[in-house]
């Protein structure tokens, strides 16, 4: 049966878009190929959570139609790293049984979830 394999790509708008690459090129070391983004960690946690949202939950700004996840291997270490660059970054960290988690702001408003998985 056919079925999916695997996530290709997050697209999201912006209202400038080079501007936006840059950012995320310079804070969170994303390089740009081409038009998108392009990245194959070999440290990669082999689960990415797809998960649904009610319009009114308040886990992510109600305005921001989707929050970017990425997967870290030092939270505490790249957050830091961010604050003493200037980067918007919420001073909560969450742990739990399945990973830690901290949040930064980038340029254009959005938030993006920080996630360290704990180890397999």
């Amino acid at each position: 049966m056919a079925s999916v394999t695997g996530f290709g790509g997050i697209f999201l708008r912006a209202n400038d878009p080079k501007a936006l690459y840059a950012w995320y090129e310079q804070h969170l070391g994303l390089v740009k190929e081409g038009g998108a983004f392009g990245f194959a960690p070999p440290t990669q946690h082999p689960q990415v959570v797809f998960s649904f949202f009610k319009q009114d939950n308040a886990y992510f700004p109600p305005e921001q139609k989707a929050m970017l996840n990425l997967q870290v291997d030092d939270l505490d270490g790249l957050l830091d790293r961010l604050i003493a660059e200037g980067v918007t970054v919420d001073p909560k960290r969450d742990s739990y049984d399945f990973g830690k988690f901290g949040w930064v702001t980038d340029p254009e408003g959005n938030r993006v979830e920080l996630w360290q998985p704990i180890g397999d």
